[in-house]
């Protein structure tokens, strides 16, 4: 198969499938082209450009985000999980043959090979017509979503295959992995590519050149620390002054602002709103190309709160989340918006209603779960179809990697510039601004500002190869996966606080409880599993170490324990078998001269 006929399916694809597309508004994914395109013949307008760039948005990212970047991205950090759906990445079960974990692997290639095909279509079928500075956009648009998919690789699996030459591997797909390091130099290449050809302001929701800049910032931010030691090690100071340079223009580009209220970030009348850096945009719902649908609604939603089909009910917070909130009950902005708080009431659910007011005693997801059909007006909503834009970054990403970047390998720092930083994103949000901060802070500000949107994890594999010793403490004591809290087992107090108690992973495990019946919630100790009476509360003097509970009283539990072996994902056994170079030591990545 030849390089031309490689990229009429590929263009084919792209012009059949792209341009299909709806969205909430107007002026991008709009109109289906008419007529039949070939590589040759459809790069001959400035709009044709722009339309091939569009596949890049959605179709290429389905099977990623269709159900695995949700496990991956957010149940694997512990914001939440199902145990019903997903259930093997927050527990940590994930084998070559998870379905869901091939699929995104193979999405994630798919963005590259559709970024590479772009690429060369662009350098060898434009005509007179496109102007210079279109095609340029073009391909820093497709070196920017190849930056971005090698990214989620780099951070999931560890070791990848890079090529820039789909014919390479048609020609021999059997080729070699690239040591992570390699992959990592080569995503900032993409970036720093994209940041080159992108221009200063972007055009009917195509990026300028700051989305690059973010982009660059956060892989430059995991290379500064990026290492296979076994030991905690310092970050490069000349990178992250990099980073903060990046960051400024970013914040300072007038591109870009933060939502006044958090909660408007999760609309989807909202979408592409000033916070918005890179999302993924999705078909309308009421068309029928299925691999362009932002599919993740059914997963995430429950039939309570939507006419449309969905399963999600399960889907709850993490006892390491309802912990964080506890410590923090003003922060009730963010809590409300990423989960459903007894009692508490949301307006823009059922509107028909008279709003929604959520009565059960549980913390099930609200975070992307839009309502009924009339709530998203003008957008459609159907079964598996959600309008909502996906966030890939936001400008809230680039204020805290600000601050990240000025701690830099400091214990803590009040300097006024990461403070500013840091505090942008907390006054955002209702709650207190800090004095200074610590890398504890940050790890803590970012899992409440980005929970279940699939990125918490990312960011902690980026702290595990700086910080290997701190963050295998913080997965293996700090953190509590695969605890069970089930209905009418969380109250809300008056101070905001939540009451719950859970059922710890294991054989045989139920409630915590003492030889006598006794059971230990996280704020109180009751008569009994049915009597919920306290016996001594947290004001009595009860304190709650859950670490020390299951010892006592839990000879079932099996703690799901993280390690250099289960922190990145198998690869999928189907490219094991058929690639021998799975089993054998990467090879240094051949970047050419100048490169």
């Amino acid at each position: 198969m030849n390089m031309k006929k490689i990229n009429v399916i590929m263009v084919a694809a792209l012009a059949g499938l792209s341009l299909s597309l709806t969205s909430c508004s107007e002026d991008f994914l709009d109109q289906k082209p008419k007529g039949q395109y070939t590589a040759p013949t459809y790069y001959s307008s400035d709009k044709a450009v722009m339309k091939g760039t569009e596949p890049l948005y959605n179709r290429a990212w389905f099977n990623f985000n269709r159900r695995a970047f949700v496990g991956m991205g957010s149940y694997r950090a512990n914001d939440a999980w199902n145990p019903y759906v997903s259930a093997e990445f927050a527990k940590f079960q994930v084998t070559g043959l998870t379905e869901d974990m091939s699929l995104a692997w193979s999405s994630l290639y798919n963005v590259v090979t559709m970024s590479n095909a772009v690429l060369y279509n662009l350098q060898h079928y434009t005509t007179s017509a496109v102007t210079e500075s279109v095609k340029n956009a073009a391909e820093g648009e497709c070196y920017l979503m190849r930056g971005w998919a090698y990214f989620y690789l780099l951070r999931g699996w560890g070791d990848n295959i890079l090529f820039e030459d789909n014919q390479k591997m048609v020609d021999n797909p059997v080729q070699p992995l690239n040591p992570e390091t390699d992959v990592l130099k080569f995503i900032v290449r993409d970036f720093r590519k994209a940041v080159e050809l992108l221009p200063e302001t972007g055009t009917d929701h195509h990026p300028s050149r700051y989305a690059a800049k973010a982009a660059l910032a956060k892989a430059l931010l995991a290379q500064s620390g990026w290492s296979s030691a076994k030991g905690d090690h310092s970050r490069d100071d000349k990178i992250l002054q990099e980073v903060v340079t990046l960051c400024d223009e970013v914040i300072n580009c007038g591109q870009y602002s933060l939502l006044p209220n958090y909660e408007d970030l999760f609309k989807a009348q909202n979408n592409d709103n000033s916070e918005t850096i890179l999302a993924m945009r999705w078909a309308d719902p009421n068309t029928d190309e299925w691999g362009t649908r932002n599919a993740l609604y059914s997963d995430l939603a429950f039939p309570e709160v939507t006419d449309v089909n969905v399963w999600g009910g399960a889907l709850v917070a993490s006892v390491d989340m309802i912990d964080i909130y506890n410590e923090e009950p003003a922060d009730s902005a963010r809590i409300n918006a990423t989960f459903f708080t007894p009692n508490h009431h949301y307006s823009y659910i059922k509107k028909a209603e008279g709003g929604y007011t959520y009565a059960h005693n549980w913390m099930q997801l609200k975070k992307g779960v839009l309502g009924t059909k009339a709530d998203v007006a003008p957008c459609n909503l159907a079964q598996m179809a959600s309008p909502l834009n996906t966030y890939i970054q936001r400008l809230a990403d680039v204020y805290l990697m600000k601050a990240e970047a000025i701690l830099g390998n400091n214990a803590e720092t009040s300097d006024a510039q990461a403070l500013a930083a840091f505090n942008a994103v907390r006054v955002r949000a209702g709650v207190e601004p800090y004095t200074k901060i610590t890398f504890s802070d940050l790890i803590r500000e970012r899992r409440i500002e980005f929970c279940m949107e699939y990125c918490n994890w990312w960011d902690m594999v980026t702290w595990y190869r700086w910080k290997p010793q701190t963050m295998l403490d913080f997965f293996n004591n700090k953190q509590h996966r695969g605890f069970e809290i089930r209905e009418n087992n969380l109250f809300k107090n008056a101070d905001g606080t939540f009451s719950y108690r859970c059922i710890p992973p294991g054989v045989k495990t139920w409630y915590i409880a003492d030889s006598k019946g006794r059971v230990y919630w996280n704020d109180k100790i009751t008569v009994s599993e049915n009597d919920n009476t306290p016996i001594q509360t947290a004001a009595q003097g009860y304190k709650y170490d859950l670490n020390s509970l299951l010892r006592k009283y839990v000879p079932g539990y099996q703690a799901i324990t993280l390690s250099e072996a289960n922190i990145f994902m198998p690869y999928p056994e189907s490219d094991v078998i058929q690639n021998h170079y799975f089993n054998e030591a990467p090879q240094a990545y051949n970047f050419g001269s100048g490169k």
